[in-house]
């Protein structure tokens, strides 16, 4: 054996990176998956829903006394009330589950921070938490997720909804151009 035989390590096999899917047909997926959850359940499609029950579900774990004194979460998980026991939990859960099993699957699974390159680390987890928490407290002051209304309110031609999602991409656009420097 050569010395350069001995010292080579076995290569990790690495999954082949596949092609992402059309956007139109992956719409026209979503499209019937929105009408087969109408049929199925007569509801829509939303995450706020679900994370809102989880949170729910959590604090009855542990503060009980507060969830039962608060009139939001009162028809939420107040008494006997199961906060877990509604569709939307199970949804948001396979939407995990689905995302996770899908980028295994497509080879696209790994541990990463996408930023630009004027930003830390830290400083984007820390963005991110901050936006994330206003999006949250935003469904919920809205009674809707972008999802629950971009997808449910335009798919029944909700008015409202039609505007809120104008308002949202033009509040995105707008803010993008603060933050571009950020990013480029």
């Amino acid at each position: 054996m050569t010395a350069a035989s001995t010292t080579k390590t076995p290569m990790k096999k690495q999954r082949a990176r596949k092609p992402f899917t059309n956007s139109i047909i992956a719409g026209v997926i979503l499209g019937f998956v929105l009408f087969g959850v109408y049929f199925f359940t007569g509801d829509g499609l939303g995450a706020s829903g679900g994370a809102n029950r989880i949170a729910i579900w959590l604090a009855k774990i542990v503060v009980p006394g507060w969830v039962n004194s608060t009139p939001y979460l009162i028809k939420y998980g107040g008494g006997a009330k199961k906060p877990l026991d509604s569709f939307i939990v199970m949804l948001d859960i396979g939407v995990l589950l689905g995302g996770f099993l899908s980028a295994w699957y497509f080879g696209r699974l790994k541990v990463e921070t996408i930023k630009g390159p004027r930003i830390t680390p830290t400083t984007r987890w820390i963005i991110a938490f901050i936006g994330g928490t206003l999006a949250g407290f935003g469904a919920r002051m809205a009674r809707g997720c972008t999802s629950g209304q971009g997808l449910n309110g335009t798919a029944t031609l909700s008015v409202g909804s039609w505007a809120f999602l104008l308002a949202f991409f033009a509040g995105g656009y707008i803010l993008a151009y603060f933050v571009r420097r950020l990013w480029f």
